[in-house]
């Protein structure tokens, strides 16, 4: 299976004033109403391409976060949001209404998980998509959406993917110049994306265990793909932009030593709070031509932080923060620095509707699907404590999801006795 890598680099003309349905205005409907989907719908309403455009439908898996969104981002663009109750979807099947609306474009940020799934039933509906990152959390998914994204060619759907760091000045400068020969011959990257961690929402009451996880869905495998995969996908997407490759093999270790049991409990949680996911991951990846890539991401507080890529090549180094300046480095000169510019996820929609004004071909899905499965490749070897060749880990059939979803159902992982979920452990996993 090979997954081809398009890198665009896009101020695209707006040719003309009309979206591809042949309407003035462009109505938006947002699939998850979280933080990053209010701010994802924001964006989208204050594109730099038209103010043209209207929030009309939104769905959410519960009602509380559909409902405080629709108040945030009607208080920064009172002007352009008509959500009647009608059209507020609310289920784990909302998002097909949403959808189903007489919408010209959608937002998909919900858990992703969730995504396959619904990125196919928008492109099935002819939509218009921006979907978040990553793309999916296993290869069946990753195949899913590369599917749907050759449908969407084929019905001149534009498709954008959430990675912003692609859309931001410093990146695209820094890139194009290692691209040119500037740093000479890479021989290898550091990427890192290490935090404190993320938000836990204690169990409520009467919560079924499907409702618990999807509310808490960083934790769960499943849902997230583990902080490799939903936060470090973005150092893993410049490194393969880079290389301009996707990587050969790979191999690592990582583990939960921090977030455990004991120190959910002694938050004031219970020892579910850790959910199933690693605390910190650690990934040498190998390139065509020998080039390495090596990995880092944790979730440990009180520990040194970093968004950052950096590139070594034969005459020089090249640093980029993921929100802060680029530079390149080269012995006996000055360095090359490039502030942060406007924040790519605005760039990114603005892209996206200047693209869908002017008629252009527009598809993110593939080099985003190739970044997702390094990530998800990165996750197989921790998990597993084994090497990982690329082959093997696109042609895996491990899904993640349950058999069923429903508030009902029973998740893929369930808690033990003791309340708290196991999680992978290397040479015994099965990763792929």
């Amino acid at each position: 299976m090979s997954i081809g890598v398009t890198t665009q680099e896009l101020t695209l003309p707006i040719s003309r004033a009309a979206h591809g349905g042949g309407s003035d205005l462009i109505r938006i409907a947002l699939v998850g109403c979280g933080g990053r989907g209010t701010g994802a719908a924001v964006n989208a309403l204050r594109n730099a391409a038209t103010r043209n455009v209207k929030l009309v439908a939104m769905a959410d898996a519960f009602a509380e976060p559909l409902e405080n969104s629709l108040r945030a981002i009607s208080a920064q663009c009172p002007d352009q949001v008509d959500v009647p109750p009608e059209r507020r979807f609310v289920g784990l099947e909302g998002y097909q209404k949403a959808i189903e609306s007489d919408v010209d474009l959608v937002l998909l940020c919900t858990p992703p998980g969730f995504r396959p799934a619904q990125f196919e039933a928008a492109v099935h509906a002819g939509k218009h998509v921006f979907m978040e990152k990553p793309v999916a959390v296993d290869a069946p998914g990753i195949r899913r959406v590369l599917a749907a994204s050759a449908e969407a060619k084929k019905k001149k759907l534009a498709v954008a993917v959430g990675h912003h760091l692609r859309h931001e000045i410093k990146h695209l400068e820094v890139i194009r110049r290692i691209h040119d020969g500037i740093i000479g011959d890479v021989r290898f990257v550091r990427i890192y994306f290490n935090s404190g961690g993320v938000w836990f929402r204690p169990r409520r009451p009467g919560q079924t265990e499907m409702q618990f996880q999807v509310s808490n869905w960083y934790y769960f495998t499943w849902l997230s793909g583990d902080h490799i995969v939903e936060q470090h996908v973005h150092d893993i997407d410049v490194a393969n932009w880079i290389v301009r490759s996707h990587p050969l093999r790979a191999w690592g270790m990582g583990g939960r030593q921090v977030r455990t049991p004991d120190w959910g409990k002694a938050q004031g949680y219970g020892a579910d709070a850790v959910g199933e996911i690693f605390d910190h991951h650690s990934v040498e990846f190998e390139y065509p031509g020998g080039i390495r890539v090596f990995s880092v991401c944790r979730h440990m507080p009180g520990c040194w932080n970093a968004f950052l890529q950096v590139a070594h090549g034969t005459k020089g180094v090249a640093e980029i923060e993921g929100h802060g300046p680029g530079q390149i480095i080269l012995p006996g000169k000055e360095p090359m620095r490039w502030p942060r510019g406007p924040a790519g996820h605005q760039l990114e929609m603005d892209h996206l509707f200047q693209a869908i004004l002017a008629g252009e071909d527009y598809n993110e899905a593939d080099w985003a699907a190739e970044s997702s499965m390094t990530a998800i490749m990165g996750r197989m070897a921790t998990y597993s404590g084994k090497e990982v060749t690329w082959e093997q880990a696109v042609n895996s059939t491990l899904e993640l999801g349950p058999a069923e979803l429903s508030w009902e159902a029973t998740p893929p992982v369930v808690p033990n006795e003791h309340g708290y979920y196991p999680c992978a452990v290397p040479g015994q996993t099965r990763a792929w």
